[in-house]
């Protein structure tokens, strides 16, 4: 099972989370995607798999930063847990991908395994947030336990 937690402030991330989550259940995955993340409604024996914009100062998006700040809090063991993160930012900006980056940390400070290298779409790349993340997807499949 791999839950999709998605942070979108414009809807961006959102579309990207719906591409992937097709994908990967056209692979034989069982999917849930989360608009509004909330960590006990989570499994922490699944897969997550975070798909986040970042706005203003490199600031979470207003859907997933109570999500954030509740997992910043918590005290519960994440060891059992396997992640991947996609970001979506403006490298014209100094805090890009800073949202993603965030939750990397605290996903990693509660010894969660990173289950391959965060993916930074760049708003200022011709291609579509989409494809990159479908480009990705592949190397993100041989890796899921």
């Amino acid at each position: 099972m791999i839950d999709i937690l998605v942070g979108s402030q414009m809807g961006a991330a959102e579309y990207v989370a719906e591409q992937v989550a097709e994908t990967l259940v056209q692979a034989g995955y069982e999917i849930n995607i989360h608009l509004k993340p909330e960590l006990d409604h989570l499994n922490p024996t699944n897969v997550w798999l975070v798909i986040t914009s970042t706005y203003g100062a490199g600031d979470l998006p207003d859907n997933i930063q109570p999500f954030a700040d509740q997992l910043a809090q918590d005290r519960r063991d994440l060891t059992t847990l396997s992640y991947a993160v996609i970001t979506l930012g403006d490298s014209g900006y100094d805090t890009f991908c800073e949202a993603g980056r965030k939750l990397n940390r605290i996903l990693a400070g509660k010894a969660a395994k990173l289950l391959l290298a965060p993916l930074e779409i760049d708003a200022q790349q011709a291609d579509l947030p989409e494809d990159i993340a479908l480009a990705w997807l592949p190397e993100l499949i041989k890796v899921l336990p």
